[in-house]
């Protein structure tokens, strides 16, 4: 659980009293995220996720809450934020930008089976054909020139090994340029735990849109292929057939991928890999100040990567 600016039961109440929520009832930490500060609030009206953004850039957060609202207005079962009295997403408490967004219901799936992989596939062709009329622009804030930074800041806690694959894979990928592949908005961070899936096994949530961008659509299902769809073998990094084919069988009947897409498709499972190496390096190695942080270990994504890149 990452909590970086607590909040009291009378803060809370005070600022909620700039919405039309009815009365405070409760709150608690959520234990979850190494990102924002989120508690569940639960009011006289409904549920809701309250989030405190500890370090986005304030001029990214209209994108991201205007995206969430666009799906949800769409049939996506995405967050909606909720507007203050002054008919605004985004307010500010304990001095860090916050917003109030709903509750979705459902639990998220530890192991999903090819039934869930499927149930993704079909959602996230969903999402990125309703995210082609969504106007806002934001490039992926964890693309390239973020993977550059990153690893500019991490390289000292290196070993020489960890040093020549860092520098190969940025070097191979600073070769690869796709201008032709269809692009939108990505959630650019839909692993297991931010789907929520109901009894009947439909998925009934997707949250935490707070890494999402504009990027190469292809680029969102390898995020999640490199999350999902692993072997059920321990720190085995292979991918799965039987859920692999689930997720893109399920996507490509609602999104048919085009001929480039499919020539491309090696490559970003690599690059999917090597983003999410550099994030949880850099959270591990070079964490913020918080009550309770919860890094994970790099080398799971080392080992993806490493994968991706003999197949």
């Amino acid at each position: 659980m990452s909590v970086y600016t607590p909040v009291s039961q009378a803060e809370l109440a005070a600022w909620l009293a700039n919405y039309s929520v009815g009365r405070l009832e409760d709150c608690e930490p959520i234990e979850a995220g190494i990102e924002n500060t989120n508690y569940f609030v639960t009011t006289a009206q409904g549920r809701y996720v309250l989030t405190l953004f500890e370090r986005l850039p304030a001029q990214e957060l209209p994108f991201y809450l205007g995206l969430m609202a666009h799906l949800a207005r769409h049939g996506i079962p995405a967050p909606a934020p909720i507007a203050d009295l002054a008919d605004q997403y985004l307010g500010r408490l304990n001095g860090k930008p916050a917003a109030l967004v709903t509750r979705l219901p459902g639990r998220s799936h530890e192991r999903p089976g090819a039934a869930e992989c499927a149930e993704l596939g079909a959602l996230l062709a969903r999402m990125h054909l309703a995210g082609r009329s969504y106007s806002a622009y934001l490039e992926n804030p964890r693309g390239p020139k973020w993977w550059r930074l990153a690893a500019s800041e991490v390289r000292e806690f290196l070993d020489a090994e960890q040093r020549a694959l860092l520098d190969a894979e940025l070097a191979f990928h600073a070769t690869q340029r796709f201008p032709d592949l269809p692009r939108g908005p990505v959630h650019g961070d839909l692993f297991r735990d931010n789907a929520l899936f109901d009894e009947a096994g439909r998925i009934s949530g997707v949250i935490d849109f707070y890494f999402a961008g504009v990027d190469c659509l292809l680029y969102d299902v390898a995020v999640c292929a490199n999350d999902w769809c692993l072997a059920d073998v321990a720190d085995d990094p292979s991918l799965e057939p039987e859920r692999m084919a689930a997720l893109l069988g399920a996507y490509q009947a609602a999104r048919p991928w085009t001929p480039l897409e499919r020539a491309a498709w090696p490559v970003m499972l690599r690059a999917a890999a090597l983003r999410f190496w550099l994030s949880r390096l850099h959270d591990f190695h070079l964490p913020r100040p918080g009550m309770l942080v919860h890094a994970h270990d790099p080398k799971h994504f080392r080992r993806i990567l490493e994968c991706r890149r003999a197949s």
